[in-house]
């Protein structure tokens, strides 16, 4: 989940239209999510320029590839990327920015979308190629800026990365609220805020808590990814290690019903990611560790009792691994016993 969460070749699948409510209107009722959600990187996964980080930090950025300068300029509350190839130059306000750490931009020329050619990665406080944009020699400017994104993709991307932007199947930039919020996931947030609000809770949003680890997998999958989504489109090969529940259902301890293995069992989506790797051996240890009940084997009666550690499991059985075309590192979800000079498993 990455923890990053930059936009990395949205592929296109669909995506629930929300309607919005105030994160004031939550609040009310939910005050421990609500105060927390807002820092999480979900929250921050779109960002405008104005409330830009990144931009704030490093208000001039550039870049050479090839016979192309790219520039990225901030001034104010406005920013701008440039492509310029020596002898013309286009330039195009940035609106959009998505990820919450890795920034890739979507651009808007001529009532059709782009995805920029180069992106922002905080491990060299620069920019880069864009992942997967490095296959095909831009022709001209326009192809230099970027990637002209279909419209089920743009849909997708913005589905994802913000709350609001998809209505009835149709973008709606106009209503878009930057990031995932409270209404991103409870789907009838709005009618029951204000519901609550005359104290009638009969219309609450279905408890995600109640979800199969197998149904749970495929919510969350829907912006990071299901095994269906995966395996439909062939997004195979060393690229799928960022999509977290589809590499989750390759282990052999996801069984689909056991709630241990959920995803929100380790990752509580109200707050920050935590990124102590000694902090999920509980919940490893939860299946894993001796039983007296079971005569020294495990608690659950298939899993195994590590004979090497009881302490940081997912540094072994979850490595993390760096993106083979860019400067980002996910962990590999498919839990597993890791083998020196094995090849990628997919």
């Amino acid at each position: 989940m990455i923890a990053i969460l930059g936009l990395l070749l949205c592929a296109g699948f669909g995506v629930r239209g929300f309607a919005q409510t105030s994160g004031a209107e939550c609040n009310k009722f939910h005050k421990s999510e609500a105060a927390s959600q807002p820092a999480t990187l979900m929250a921050h996964a779109l960002e405008l320029p104005r409330s830009n980080p990144n931009f704030a930090a490093h208000p001039l950025l550039s870049y050479k590839l090839d016979k192309f300068t790219y520039t990225i300029k901030t001034s104010g509350h406005e920013s701008t990327y440039s492509v310029s190839d020596g002898a013309e130059t286009l330039t195009l306000p940035i609106a959009w920015s998505f990820g919450a750490e890795m920034q890739t931009w979507v651009l808007s020329q001529n009532g059709k979308f782009y995805e920029s050619r180069v992106s922002y990665y905080p491990a060299i406080k620069g920019l880069d190629i864009t992942p997967g944009d490095a296959i095909k020699a831009p022709r001209d400017l326009v192809e230099a800026m970027g990637r002209e994104l279909p419209a089920q993709e743009t849909k997708s991307c913005f589905g994802c990365h913000a709350t609001g932007a998809v209505i009835n199947d149709k973008l709606n930039l106009a209503a878009l609220k930057p990031g995932v919020g409270c209404e991103h996931c409870h789907e009838g947030a709005t009618i029951h805020a204000a519901d609550a609000v005359k104290h009638n809770y009969n219309s609450a949003p279905a408890s995600l808590s109640a979800l199969s680890a197998e149904n749970m997998s495929k919510f969350c999958g829907q912006c990071h990814r299901s095994f269906l989504t995966v395996a439909s489109q062939r997004l195979l090969g060393p690229t799928d290690i960022r999509f977290a529940p589809f590499r989750l259902a390759l282990s052999k301890c996801f069984d689909g019903t056991d709630a241990r293995i959920r995803c929100t069992s380790c990752h509580d989506p109200h707050v920050d990611l935590n990124r102590e790797i000694a902090s999920y051996d509980p919940k490893c240890l939860a299946c894993h560790a001796p039983s007296k009940k079971n005569a020294g084997g495990a608690v659950h009666p298939e899993a195994k009792v590590c004979t090497v550690a009881k302490f940081n499991c997912a540094a072994c059985h979850m490595p993390r691994e760096p993106r083979v075309d860019g400067h980002v590192t996910f962990t590999d979800h498919f839990i597993r016993v890791v083998k020196t000079g094995e090849s990628y498993p997919d």
